[in-house]
């Protein structure tokens, strides 16, 4: 594989040079074109064109073809003017935004592949028919088959220009006739092989990218393509090799959004358990970790699903990929995260089907509108409790006036600000989030392609967005800071209400100056005791944290009533907020960064892996919804013999047996790092977990590199 995979790498180069996307130029036909129609058939035209019209392009080396470069032009090569009047039609016409449910998605694959596009067409059909008395119902439902016909057309395209690649190269003829024969099988009818079967899935994920949706998850990769490649091996139509070749020719071509400048954080699931509750691992598992191992690019973003049934084998796999210094896949706890969506009243086989979208969140693949999440800096309401709802740094009023801290004789007294702080921001994020995803008119910003992929969307004649899909839509909100939050928590009970060393007013002082003149009182705030040392005086307050922010959140809903999830997570916005935040109880100084997401704050987890391990599990997940982020970086040499593995894997173990939620480890060294800072020429592809998504190292803001090298390297 690695021969065939790195001819095919050399001729995508994914060097960025920021080209540009001129996908506008060719919706903006279908807009001109049927500028009359009702509004979701313009857009219905809109997509059609994009699909059709767009070039499409095959490299030599492909195996399945599928690829964005044809949309992708240097800007000498653009005209820029046709292109400004094409985006400025798209823009008259408008998008859905992350905020209001537009990617972020896992499509329904599994349909797709057991009827095909031309199955789709007549589910559509059948529905108007359905609902034939009704305008609305079947105007949609006219945009959706507009959209279908165009994808048909499109899969089709890709067929002719492998075939025309295959004409004018003949020493790749036979490989390419093979791609081509793949495109035409499955532009209307069912795959029949696991090669047709990728073939669709990864031109359904193309095509979603064409329309310039995001973070769209490939979802459970390999129980949906098990079937095909099950059947090929058996018959002896496919080797194992070659089902390898396959996946990672056609995985590595997720990196071509690096030529805009970007990466696309495209999420598979692997693993976990099957819709009726049985171990899903499958030798298709293994192969797809393998595949992305061989790609060594910051994406596809691999999620791996284990329970208490996951075979050693597979985890070990996992293991040895995460020790390449790679950073995939991310491991998950099938038992906490399914717990979790439990509470929400999910049908119990959709729970267990359950897959992430972007970097870690829980999703009920095909089944839900699309994700939409955004951050809540916790620690910020630690120093309003302290100052009567006033910003420590600004002087602005930020929070309800919850009491002189003078006053507050105990704990519980101070504890009593703090939540009155918190639910008052709780408040505003809800009325922030409500004030941008509930704005839009949802009859004029219908997304028919998508909606073909969301059960049940067709059968209802409705759009994704507008009561289509089986469950309603499900909003996120990330919680920041858990470890600073217990530490400051931990300081203020051990300092002012056990040794009573300090006042809550001397402490504030001190904050509101950053700890200026006064070294002796900040030394004493870092002694106290830290989250991450398996020590039950700081742990307690990470439990405490879990506990709250469920309850701030748990009574909200969208705009459909769908639930308001909790995350611990950051991505890497734990530096940007805590540039928000003034000096906190735990020592840090204003303006730093926050803790990583659930992680202890780098530096202070001093006692090892275990004891942070057994630290981060004491608070009970199950009460987080949407998914966690524990960063972990490990030396190189905890990956490299069988022994070592054996160790990680029980330690990965009897954390998750102890209710840990994810976790995610890094293994390039410290020195690597160092050295890759210094020269980053010489480490142009060096890859790093940095937080829900893996990313090239040098490529890195130089605040984001300095925090992964902040963390506490464990060996």
């Amino acid at each position: 594989m690695s021969e065939r995979l790195e001819a095919l790498r050399r001729e995508m180069d994914l060097r960025r040079d920021d080209r540009i996307i001129t996908a506008a130029l060719y919706r903006a036909r279908g807009y001109r074109a049927h500028a009359d129609q009702e509004n979701v058939l313009a857009r219905a035209y809109g997509v059609a064109s994009l699909l059709t019209d767009s070039p499409k392009r095959v490299y030599e080396h492909d195996l399945i073809a599928g690829s964005l470069t044809g949309l992708m032009i240097r800007p000498d090569a653009v005209d820029k003017e046709a292109l400004d009047r094409a985006s400025a039609l798209c823009d008259n016409y408008g998008e859905r935004s992350f905020i209001t449910n537009n990617d972020h998605f896992a499509p329904d694959y599994g349909t797709l592949l057991d009827v095909g596009v031309g199955g789709l067409i007549r589910r559509v059909e059948a529905s108007r028919a359905a609902h034939a008395g009704d305008g609305d119902r079947v105007r949609f439902l006219d945009a959706c088959e507009i959209c279908l016909r165009a994808f048909s057309e499109y899969i089709a395209g890709y067929a002719g220009a492998a075939s025309a690649l295959a004409e004018r190269t003949p020493t790749r003829a036979d490989e390419l006739r093979r791609v081509a024969d793949a495109c035409r099988a499955v532009a209307c009818d069912p795959p029949r092989t696991f090669r047709q079967a990728l073939q669709l899935t990864m031109l359904t994920h193309m095509a979603f990218c064409c329309e310039g949706r995001r973070a769209m998850a490939l979802g459970r990769l390999d129980q949906y393509l098990w079937p095909f490649y099950d059947r090929d091996i058996r018959a002896g139509r496919l080797t194992e090799t070659e089902a390898e070749d396959l996946t990672a020719c056609a995985l590595i071509k997720l990196g071509e959004m690096r030529l805009t400048g970007g990466d696309d954080v495209v999420n598979i699931a692997v693993g976990g358990v099957t819709r009726a509750g049985a171990d899903a691992t499958n030798a298709l598992s293994a192969l797809i970790v393998r595949a992305v191992g061989a790609c060594n690019l910051p994406g596809p973003n691999l999620s791996a699903r284990i329970h208490p049934g996951t075979p050693d084998q597979f985890l070990d796999e996992c293991l040895k990929v995460i020790g390449t210094g790679l950073g995939y896949p991310a491991l998950m706890n099938d038992q906490v995260n399914m717990a979790a969506l439990r509470r929400y009243g999910y049908d119990e086989a959709d729970v267990r089907d359950y897959c992430m979208v972007g970097c870690i969140e829980n999703f009920m693949p095909g089944r839900q509108p699309p994700w939409s999440d955004g951050r809540f800096n916790t620690p910020l309401y630690v120093l309003l409790a302290l100052n009567r709802g006033v910003d420590l740094l600004t002087g602005e009023r930020e929070g309800p006036d919850t009491g002189d801290p003078a006053a507050f004789d105990t704990m519980d007294g101070f504890l009593t600000a703090l939540k009155a702080q918190l639910r008052y921001g709780a408040a505003r994020y809800m009325a922030a989030f409500r004030n941008q995803n509930e704005r839009l008119d949802q009859a004029r910003y219908m997304s028919p392609l998508l909606s073909c992929f969301c059960r049940d969307c067709i059968s209802r004649g409705r759009d994704i967005n507008d009561g289509g899909a089986v469950y309603p839509s499900a909003h996120g909100v990330a919680c920041m800071g858990i470890g600073t939050v217990a530490d400051s928590l931990c300081a203020i009970e051990q300092l002012v209400y056990v040794s009573r060393s300090m006042t809550l007013g001397r402490m504030t002082e001190c904050l509101r100056d950053d700890f200026i003149g006064h070294e002796t009182e900040r030394r004493m705030m870092l002694a106290a005791p830290k989250y991450g040392n398996d020590d039950d005086r700081a742990d307690k307050w990470a439990v405490w944290f879990v506990s709250v922010i469920d309850e701030l959140f748990t009574g909200y809903r969208t705009w459909d009533g769908g639930p308001v999830y909790t995350a611990i997570a950051a991505n890497v916005q734990s530096i940007s907020a805590g540039r928000e935040v003034g000096a906190t109880p735990d020592g840090r100084s204003a303006r730093e960064p926050l803790s990583d997401a659930a992680s202890p704050t780098y530096g202070r987890d001093k006692k090892g892996p275990t004891a942070a391990l057994l630290s981060v599990s004491k608070p009970d997940y199950t009460r987080v919804a949407c998914g966690t982020v524990l960063n972990q970086k490990y030396t190189p040499d905890m990956f490299r013999t069988q022994e070592m593995r054996d160790r990680l894997r029980a330690m990965i173990r009897v954390y998750f047996d102890r209710g840990g939620q994810e976790i995610q480890i890094n293994a390039v060294s410290r020195d690597t790092l160092i050295d890759a800072m210094a020269r980053p020429a010489e480490y142009d592809s060096l890859v790093v977990r940095v937080s829900g998504f893996s990313a090239y190292f040098t490529m890195l803001d130089r605040a984001v590199q300095m925090d992964i090298l902040a963390r506490t390297e464990h060996s």
